[in-house]
């Protein structure tokens, strides 16, 4: 019977291929008549008649779909066809006609040539008829990245089973490095996972072609045999091992329980494997408990920290794989190589930054970050230096220079203890000490890009694609593009911005160098100053210094005059200080009972400020500001504009008191101080006193009162002594030096890179607050007291004055008060206080100037010539 061919209906959607009623009814009338006739067992004949029915359509639709099959009898016949694997992914087994596997009754010679058609399958992940998938295997309780393992047939002939399970890890690493490159091909993976899964897939790509060859060997040769087969493969097998290891690294580093699961698993033994099963929680189900705990805490794509393993990190684990087997030649060349590959778009992404100063990194690999909410604009509203600062940063918070410092915001977390960082915060290691080379290179084109002036490569900077992390030209790249940016962004600060006629007007305005204009403003606002700093009108105090500064400042100071602002400081010079030096917190060795009285002293100092600051004046509070533009405000920062305060309200104080003694001094040329006084009886009328004339005062009085007005004449003396030599001593021992010597690198050229600039300039202003006593306790403390004991001295001027007005008037008066007591005990106290505390003063000055601090030297001298006099 032929059998029968349905027509496929036109304008219909295809379905499957299905008999009719009517076909069906003559199928089944032919198969009666068979059976009627011949007497055919039934089964028999429908199984004989289904399998030619199928036949006849399975043949139909494929020379009506696939033509070409019959036309391309190379593709039929090609050796790779017959390993695709089928849609279902396993071979069906069991269904229909079992298949004989076992080997006990076959050849060792035909033995070993199924065992090799099998390998052929199973060295591409295709589980073949003798060696199979292990039986443990679940694709769904399994880690892909862990690769599939295989298991030979038990009846295979041992002399070849040996050979057989030396080549069968080849097949485990194969499968597991293919889905590793499937897997971190994802785009969120970054660019530098990128090029290592293209640089493996090359690798791969040259296995593949030696499976195709020995394929073909196989089918043309009859001396190939499984001695050949390990041959080919042996050094296959060392490089794929090699591949695995690192994705086992890679793959690994995300997953803080790696190590905890494999460290567990060594110490556990078989009684806790029993209590496991007993509970439920042994072998598979173990598994997949842990397996579900680490997909749904730890996440797909970054473990604890959120982070995917990629850029950075994955040079870094690449680097370190590379040293630890530097004593095996293939591997070393083997991680040299994808270490090359996969740094490409690292270095790429690196000579963008330092080249043009533009970060293009969308996948957060680089060791540069940016904050993009700091602009420009935000720093010409704010005045800040957080562009410098904050704009472009490292990823794992560290920062340039000397100090420890760390920026702690942005920073993710370690993978572990101790560990590593993730991501792009993983510096490797071969670039930890170019780091911050790098960050400034770039950091300087952004400056001058942000000034609007076009960034000019350096022609003597070399262009070149193929730079990798192990070539010397990179890092000669690096420093290049590092110096030339310095020596663009130093050329403009320096003469396009001006910056040497910015810091002499900065010194004058605040170091008080060669300008009468603070004397001025001090006489113009004696009124406002005497008023309390929230009394007092800062809007007439910056016109009264708008005045003092128009009638003072010449040449290069004029034209910068309108960026000097008068404002109010929120704490006292001293108490200020006193409480940033003295910032260092309870020690652990301390007793736990001083906790609660340190922090009862701390309430009542701070309380005691709240007063202070509310009767505080507006001369102590009286302080300058000064405001430049971007690019300057990253050398003149606020940190910067914050010490050159200090040192101005230094020296603010020492002329305040300086000119309320002056003004005492003055005072004490009046009558009342020069007036001689005799006693009574020395003169001619003494003779003509009747016994009812009141008795005149002791000829000791006039004595006594002579030594009084002297020794206030010699306190304040001192006291003004002392004032002018630490005035002086500021200004030509302290500051002035130290402004030459800066000033002479700038002038000079010796300031070769920004970064000494910015450096040089602290390190200046540090210096002078060093050297000025503000860096010290022990120093402020005394000297805050003597400044304090002088000021106030001054304020007792105009009473001192009416007590010796009237001391003279009660010796012309015989029955006035001739009491010396109270005068003497109101001076006592303050002759008291200040000679304590100007020893106290002198000893810590000469303990600093033998120990730390030489500079102090010459105010010991200064301080002696006081300590000489009577």
């Amino acid at each position: 019977m032929d059998p029968y061919t349905p027509r496929v209906r036109t304008g219909a959607r295809k379905k499957n291929l299905t008999l009719s009623a009517k076909e069906y009814h003559k199928v089944t009338g032919t198969i009666a008549s068979v059976r009627r006739n011949r007497h055919y067992v039934e089964d028999e004949l429908v199984e004989d008649i289904d399998i030619h029915v199928h036949a006849s359509r399975e043949s139909a639709r494929k020379r009506r779909d696939e033509p070409s099959f019959e036309a391309e009898r190379s593709f039929v016949r090609a050796p790779l066809n017959s390993r695709v694997v089928s849609s279902s992914g396993h071979r069906d087994k069991g269904k229909g006609k079992a298949r004989d596997t076992s080997l006990y009754d076959v050849p060792v010679e035909i033995q070993e040539a199924l065992v090799l058609e099998d390998l052929l399958y199973v060295l591409m992940g295709i589980e073949g008829t003798h060696i199979t998938y292990h039986p443990e295997y679940s694709p769904d309780d399994e880690d892909p990245l862990d690769g599939i393992r295989f298991v030979i047939a038990p009846s295979l002939d041992p002399s070849l089973r040996d050979l057989v399970e030396r080549i069968l890890p080849l097949a485990t690493y194969y499968t597991a490095i293919t889905v590793f490159i499937e897997s971190r091909s994802h785009i969120d993976f970054g660019l530098v996972n990128h090029a290592l899964c293209a640089s493996m897939r090359d690798m791969l790509k040259d296995y593949q072609t030696l499976l195709s060859q020995l394929e073909h060997a196989f089918n043309t040769s009859p001396q190939f045999t499984l001695q050949k087969l390990w041959f080919y493969v042996h050094p296959t097998l060392h490089t794929l091992s090699l591949l695995y290891l690192l994705i086992t690294d890679l793959a690994t580093a995300d997953d803080p329980t790696a190590e905890l699961s494999s460290s567990s698993s060594d110490v556990s033994d078989a009684e806790e494997d029993e209590r496991n099963e007993a509970l439920g929680l042994g072998g598979a189900k173990l598994k997949a408990v842990l397996s579900e705990i680490k997909t749904t805490t730890l996440g797909v794509n970054g473990g604890a920290s959120g982070i995917a393993v990629k850029g950075g990190e994955v040079l870094a684990i690449l680097h370190e794989r590379m040293q630890s087997m530097s004593g095996d030649p293939a591997a070393r060349e083997l991680y040299g190589a994808l270490l090359r590959d996969a740094g490409k778009p690292y270095v790429e992404m690196v000579q963008a930054w330092i080249r043009t100063g533009k970060l293009v990194d969308p996948y957060e690999e680089l060791l540069v970050k940016e904050s993009k909410f700091i602009n420009r604009g935000t720093l010409e509203m704010d005045y800040t230096d957080e562009y410098w600062e904050r704009r472009y940063t490292l990823r794992d918070g560290s920062t340039s220079g000397a100090s420890s410092k760390q920026h702690q915001a942005g920073v993710p977390p370690p993978r572990s203890v101790g560990g590593r960082l993730p991501g792009g915060a993983c510096i490797p290691a071969v670039l930890e000490r170019w780091k911050h080379k790098i960050l400034l290179a770039g950091k300087y084109l952004n400056v001058i890009r942000e000034c609007g002036i076009e960034i000019r490569r350096d022609p003597g900077q070399e262009v070149d694609g193929n730079l990798s992390m192990d070539d010397e030209r990179f890092y000669k790249c690096i420093e290049d593009a590092y110096t030339h940016a310095n020596r663009t962004l130093l050329q403009l600060l320096l003469r396009d911005q001006q910056l040497i006629p910015r810091l002499r007007s900065l010194k004058r305005y605040f170091f008080l160098s060669q300008s009468s204009f603070l004397t001025h403003l001090l006489d113009l606002s004696h009124t406002e100053l005497r008023k309390s700093a929230k009394s007092a009108s800062l809007v007439k105090l910056q016109s009264l210094l708008d005045l003092a500064l128009n009638t003072d400042a010449q040449g290069e100071d004029a034209m910068f005059r309108e960026d000097v602002k008068v404002t109010m400081a929120n704490s006292g010079l001293y108490e200020w200080l006193l409480t940033v030096v003295n910032v260092s917190g309870l020690e652990d060795g301390d007793a736990a009972e001083g906790h609660g009285h340190a922090h009862e002293s701390q309430k009542k100092e701070r309380e005691k400020d709240k007063d202070d600051k509310k009767q505080m004046l507006a001369i102590d509070a009286l302080t300058l500001d000064y405001h430049v533009k971007f690019p300057l405000s990253l050398v003149i920062s606020r940190k910067t504009i914050l010490r050159y305060q200090l040192i101005f309200r230094f020296l603010l104080h020492l002329k305040h008191v300086e000119q309320s003694l002056s003004s005492m001094w003055i005072e004490h040329k009046t009558a009342p101080w020069r007036r001689a006084t005799r006693p009574r009886g020395t003169g001619p009328e003494a003779g003509r006193q009747t016994p009812q004339t009141p008795q005149p005062p002791p000829k000791d009085w006039h004595s006594e009162f002579e030594n009084w007005r002297k020794r206030v004449f010699l306190l304040r003396a001192r006291m003004l002594a002392f004032v002018q030599q630490i005035l002086a001593f500021t200004t030509f021992e302290v500051l002035e030096p130290n402004w030459r010597k800066l000033e002479g690198k700038l002038e000079a050229g010796k300031v070769e890179t920004v970064d000494q600039l910015l450096r040089d300039h602290v390190d200046f202003l540090d210096t002078c607050l060093k050297e000025c006593m503000l860096t010290s306790s022990k120093l402020l403390r005394a000297y805050s007291r003597l400044i304090v004991t002088c000021s106030t001295f001054a304020l007792y001027t105009a009473s001192f004055t009416k007590s010796a007005n009237n001391a003279i008037a009660a010796a012309d008066t015989p029955d006035g008060d001739h009491s010396m007591a109270k005068r003497w005990d109101i001076l006592g106290k303050f002759e008291t206080n200040f000679n304590h505390w100007f020893k106290v003063h002198l000893d810590c000055v000469q303990f600093y100037a033998s120990s730390e601090n030489v500079s102090l030297l010459p105010l010991v001298v200064r301080l002696n010539s006081i300590k000489s006099m009577p």
